[in-house]
């Protein structure tokens, strides 16, 4: 039972009833409300809300039966407990006070002991009701919250991988590593990464030759494709730019080579989506320029307390932008830096020197450790073609840096009568170099009886011949820049 004493209203209109039934129950320890009517005890229940009632039956005005009647149509007051006290002995009476859902029946006079322990009973199963009552209630209410709580969480899982379409998880690791509410204006992240920069070559002509929802869905389709080979090579989608694509690559020390292979991956899939333009009304096959560059950048949140964005900035986004606008200008698809070559070479390097450390160490111990259980990421074997195309001044810039045009890798071939013309090319490079103008053009002569489609080795054969003061070649005798990039 609980500490707080029960609080028991006598309804009587006879006051000595009153006085005798008060002076028994408060010797139990009982707290005691009485009333002399039933408009008395109406109005006394509403205040106080007794544990139990003892109602006498036989009153004027309003009788037992009709209190209790008028108790029991009270949602608030149907299971107080009540206790008829009345001389009335007869069994209409008894059986109206049942179907009043009254609790007890007791006939005056009545037994001192008997009154009692029908009291003290009928307070204990209530309580035992109550509780009973409150705990299923409590369990109901947690039930209930815990399904709340699981659709709660699930919408904000749905959030979260919604929320997660448009900011990548390698930005929120940095500007969220507490959870998404706790992204502030101005959070940042200072690192070396790559930046990779791919634009969709004559676009605005090929918007004005079909309607908005057909550039719309092909659009889509590309930058899934292009998309799919950035997150192959662990890199994500900083932004999309209407026709063009800004990607990150920051994972281990050899995002540069990460970013190459993107590179190459996205113009093989290419191919793969031009075979199908006919079914997005495109009249000419897709073509992409891409821009690589390695440097330090700033990862983090960008704009104003109302309204901001993800992003990163830096020299190296800026960089990559125009070396991809230099694809135009030498007919190829990629470009990359200086410090991307650097990069990969110095990993390449560091690689072979872990792979000689390891082969000496199995050398060692070849019988404690098998070829599976030392391993490294091949990084030395992966073969990577590049050329060196030009030193420039790109623009915005004052310091001239070294360019140079992607062919392919070991396993993704883009420009294979290039890669066979590159020993010749470099030659007439290297002759170049050194002011040696009549012997590079005739090795850059060489490339364009193999490869006519060369446009850098046409460039360079004007350029040599410039130097040498030969007269300029008919535009049909060299394959000048592709008018289409």
């Amino acid at each position: 039972m609980s500490h707080k004493q029960p609080c028991i209203l006598v309804v009587d209109d006879e006051p000595n009833n009153v006085f005798l039934l008060e002076e028994l129950l408060i010797s139990e320890g009982y707290n005691i409300l009485s009333a002399n009517s039933g408009a008395e005890a109406i109005k006394l229940i509403a205040k106080s809300q007794p544990d139990l009632i003892l109602l006498d039956v036989m009153m004027p005005q309003m009788s037992g039966f009709e209190v209790c009647d008028r108790l029991r149509q009270s949602s608030k007051f149907q299971t107080t407990p009540i206790i008829f006290l009345t001389a009335l002995d007869d069994e209409e009476s008894k059986l109206k006070g049942l179907e009043l859902m009254g609790d007890d029946y007791i006939t005056k006079p009545f037994n001192s002991r008997l009154l009692l322990a029908k009291v003290a009973n009928i307070l204990q199963l209530n309580q035992i009701r109550s509780q009973a009552t409150e705990s299923e209630t409590r369990q109901q209410s947690n039930e209930q919250s815990n399904l709340q709580l699981l659709a709660a969480l699930k919408i904000n899982k749905n959030l979260s991988e919604k929320f997660r379409l448009f900011v990548p998880e390698q930005f929120l690791e940095r500007i969220a590593a507490k959870g998404v509410d706790s992204i502030q204006l101005g959070d940042a992240v200072e690192e070396e990464l790559t930046v990779l920069f791919c634009d969709i070559r004559g676009f605005t002509a090929i918007a004005e030759s079909q309607n908005a929802r057909d550039t719309f869905k092909w659009l889509n389709s590309f930058f899934k494709e292009m998309s799919g080979c950035i997150s192959e090579n662990k890199g994500f989608i900083d932004k999309f730019l209407g026709d063009a694509i800004m990607a990150v690559f920051d994972k281990n020390e050899c995002h540069s080579l990460n970013a190459i292979k993107a590179a190459v991956m996205m113009l093989e899939s290419l191919q793969k989506f031009n075979a199908n333009i006919h079914t997005y009304n495109l009249r000419e096959p897709v073509k992409i320029g891409i821009g690589i560059h390695t440097g330090i950048g700033v990862i983090g949140t960008l704009g104003s307390e109302k309204r901001m964005d993800s992003t990163v900035i830096g020299d190296v986004v800026n960089t990559a932008s125009r070396l991809e606008s230099l694809t135009k200008t030498y007919g190829c698809s990629i470009i990359a830096s200086e410090s991307v070559i650097s990069e990969i070479e110095k990993c390449r390097s560091n690689c072979q020197k872990q792979e000689s450390g390891e082969n000496q160490f199995r050398s060692i111990n070849q019988e404690e450790y098998s070829d599976t259980q030392l391993q490294n990421n091949n990084l030395s074997s992966e073969q990577i073609y590049y050329r060196w195309i030009d030193k420039v001044t790109l623009r915005g810039k004052q310091i001239p840096v070294n360019i140079y045009e992607l062919l392919g890798t070991k396993n993704r071939i883009i420009e294979a009568q290039k890669i066979v013309t590159l020993s010749i090319f470099n030659k007439g490079i290297k002759g170049w170099q050194v002011d040696k103008f009549a012997a590079a053009l005739e090795y850059f002569q060489q490339v364009l009886k193999r490869n006519s489609m060369d446009n850098i080795a046409s460039l360079y054969v004007e350029r040599c011949r410039e130097k040498l003061g030969l007269v300029p070649m008919e535009k049909n005798e060299v394959n000048l820049a592709d008018p289409n990039f």
